[in-house]
């Protein structure tokens, strides 16, 4: 039995096919909430502006990225925590390439929905460190937390910035980069 959408995610949703259909800089609230089958004063009073229901948007792509990357990881139940940054990076860039609202937010300047992953991304960023943190302590508890939260920062920071300025170099060599730096910077005999 499928439970019912509520209200936050019908319109979470409206937004969603507004943003990727590419008109997301010209829809109207009042757009947003007629597709969502609701009031514009219900769709206000759950979000309050325009620019807070584009970062409710942005945050549940993040945190969908986010429960992927933590399910490829159980998937992969790498043995170390190299490969495992290696596997959570390589399902990053791989799911980013083909996905419709980041599409969209590299194609449409005016949308203004990039930054959410640029400028105003500390929401996006504090979200996806946390996840490496709780992974990884989890999973390899002798390694240190100073570390973690090292290499957590830095192997965040590096995979957005692939994901918000591909390259053509091809996701598995960048995933392999980021396992190879992800060594130096978790493993106690680093150099």
């Amino acid at each position: 039995m499928t439970q019912p959408v509520s209200t936050r995610d019908a319109l979470l949703t409206a937004a969603y096919d507004a943003a990727v259909s590419g008109d997301w800089a010209r829809i109207r609230m009042a757009d947003v909430a007629a597709a969502a089958g609701v009031s514009r004063q219900t769709l206000y009073n759950e979000f309050g502006s325009k620019d807070a229901l584009a970062q409710a948007m942005a945050m549940r792509e993040v945190e969908r990225f986010i429960a992927g990357t933590e399910a490829a990881l159980d998937e992969a139940n790498p043995d170390d925590p190299i490969q495992a940054v290696r596997a959570a990076a390589l399902y990053t860039l791989q799911q980013a390439a083909d996905n419709p609202l980041l599409k969209a937010a590299l194609i449409d300047d005016e949308a203004g929905l990039l930054t959410f992953l640029t400028s105003r991304g500390e929401p996006a960023m504090k979200a996806a460190r946390d996840s490496f943190e709780r992974y990884y302590a989890a999973h390899w508890p002798d390694l240190s937390a100073d570390d973690i939260a090292v290499a957590a920062e830095t192997i965040t920071r590096l995979t957005i910035s692939y994901v918000v300025l591909p390259s053509d170099v091809p996701a598995e060599a960048i995933a392999t980069s980021l396992a190879t730096l992800a060594n130096k910077l978790l493993r106690k005999d680093r150099s």
